[in-house]
Order: structure tokens, then sequence, then C-alpha cells
């Protein structure tokens, strides 16, 4: 089994995940590093990728963020209450790569910020989030 200090400690991730080819790369309290290689299908009609696909990152990114637990047997998820993201340039790399914070919250909410740069060193976006946990009951 694996544990929650390897980044394949939730590889299943979700049928969208597996579908857009996103992978969890590192993940730790209070952060989670999730990357997507460019390919033709994220893309819009002016070749850049989608926005909807940045804004798919830094949720997944943001998400992960605030649900470590470091027990793959004490899984912990999360709804996301808002999304605010700011785009600031065009990706010209073959890697996007999204990192979420954790930067506060409580019992039942949390705050989270994060960013996607590619692997030229653009930022491509940066974005702010609220979370709020989901009752284990329901997992």
């Amino acid at each position: 089994m694996n544990n929650a200090n390897d980044p394949t400690y939730d590889a299943e991730g979700s049928a969208l995940q597996r579908h857009l080819g996103y992978r969890l790369t590192e993940w730790r309290e209070g952060f989670a590093r999730v990357t997507l290689p460019m390919s033709d299908f994220i893309m819009n009609r002016q070749g850049l990728p989608h926005v909807g696909v940045h804004a798919t990152l830094l949720d997944t990114a943001m998400g992960y963020a605030g649900c470590y637990t470091g027990d793959p047997a004490q899984r912990q998820m999360a709804l996301t209450l808002s999304l605010t993201v700011n785009y600031l340039d065009q990706a010209s790399g073959d890697l996007l790569i999204a990192e979420g914070r954790m930067t506060g919250g409580g019992r039942r909410t949390y705050f989270a910020e994060g960013q996607i740069i590619d692997n030229s060193g653009a930022t491509i976006a940066t974005a702010t989030g609220v979370f709020r946990y989901r009752s284990n009951k329901f997992i």
C-alpha cells in the first residue's frame, strides 16, 4: 500500500483526472502540486490551453492542499465554495504545474491560494479559493 508521503497515494484520482492526464506529483500538509503535459486536446481555438483547464488544475491543487491527512485509510474530501482565477500570461512550455497552498481556515472551511507556472518559468495564472470539508459519512 502506498503511504501519504508518496505522490501516488491518491493516484487513482477521478475520472476527469484520468481523462485529462494530470497527476498529483507532491502532497503534504497544506500543499499539493499537480502537473499536466501540454497536448492538443486541452487547447482552445487559438492553440492555447483552455482557461477551464487552468481552473481545473488550480481547483484540484488547492483542494488537495487542504485535505492531506497523512493516512491513506483516513481520506478527507472537500467541496469548492468559491474559486477566483486571474490569468496572467500564456504558456510557452510543454508542462503545466499547479501548486496549491492552504492559507487558513477552521473546522469546516479552509482557504487556499494557488498558481500555475509552466516548465519555462512563466506564471500563467493565480487563484484563491474557499473550500468546505465534507463529512466522512459521505465518503
